[in-house]
């Protein structure tokens, strides 16, 4: 009962928290962090030009929600920090992703093939699933293809869902790009949860629903610790959307139902 008191808390009372986003870009901002894309911190650390420098990498995923990600997007213009905003096949707004590259932020893929082939084919079996990657890759490789001539830009970054069949069959989306030669035929340069960016991150914090709103610590207790954090948000727990959250609450109970 406690959780689910928690959860319509979270999906239909909680208080905005984009002032509270606010407050973190200036504190970030007032304690010396460049706040960065996932691109440009690649960029650099593969160039060696991190140096002693402090960074934030904001990376937010955008499972759903696309009035409060444009919230998220004019709030960082007003400030002027660089984010990264990883968009599914189901909140693509390619309009909105247009101007966030424009601006110089970046907008790019938020993968699932792994997750939605399972699905689809009603595949619980992880052995059964990995068996069929050749064909999740297709699949993946048509979708990028076809994302990347819409948004008109070339896409060197992607960050993988994290899905309830995920957690089920104990097997990431990142599988598909563990394939070198899908990366190089398609540009891929970085995967969100690739070492070769992790490494020069000191600190991975991602949000939370209330009450916990962070893991594992919150980052205005972790300015002072720490020169170098990556920090993922999802709109849903930045603000609340009756409308789509009762959607995404829906089709989450269906697909349950039906996989």
């Amino acid at each position: 009962m406690k959780a689910l008191l928690q959860r319509l808390y979270s999906d239909y009372g909680m208080p905005s928290r984009l002032c509270m986003y606010e407050k973190l870009v200036r504190a970030a901002h007032t304690a010396g962090f460049v706040q960065s894309s996932v691109r440009d911190f690649f960029d650099r650390a593969r160039a060696g030009q991190l140096g002693a420098g402090k960074f934030i990498v904001h990376r937010h995923d955008i499972d759903t929600d696309l009035r409060t990600t444009r919230k998220l997007f004019e709030l960082e213009k007003k400030h002027g920090i660089r984010s990264s905003y990883y968009f599914r096949l189901s909140t693509l707004d390619f309009g909105l992703m247009q101007e966030i590259e424009a601006y110089g932020s970046e907008a790019s893929y938020h993968y699932e093939e792994l997750a939605a082939f399972a699905k689809k084919h009603k595949l619980k079996d992880p052995a059964l699933v990995r068996q069929r990657l050749p064909e999740i890759r297709a699949v993946f490789r048509n979708n990028f293809n076809w994302f990347e001539r819409q948004l008109g830009r070339k896409i060197r970054t992607v960050a993988s869902h994290g899905d309830f069949a995920n957690r089920r069959l104990k097997l990431n989306n990142a599988e598909i790009l563990a394939d070198q030669q899908l990366r190089e035929d398609l540009g891929i340069e970085c995967e969100a949860y690739d070492a070769a960016l992790l490494d020069h991150i000191g600190l991975y914090i991602a949000d939370r629903p209330p009450p916990h709103y962070y893991c594992p610590a919150s980052p205005f207790d972790m300015l002072d610790k720490h020169d170098r954090i990556c920090l993922v948000t999802h709109p849903r727990q930045v603000e609340t959307n009756w409308a789509e959250n009762t959607k995404a609450n829906l089709f989450r109970f269906y697909e349950a139902v039906t996989w």
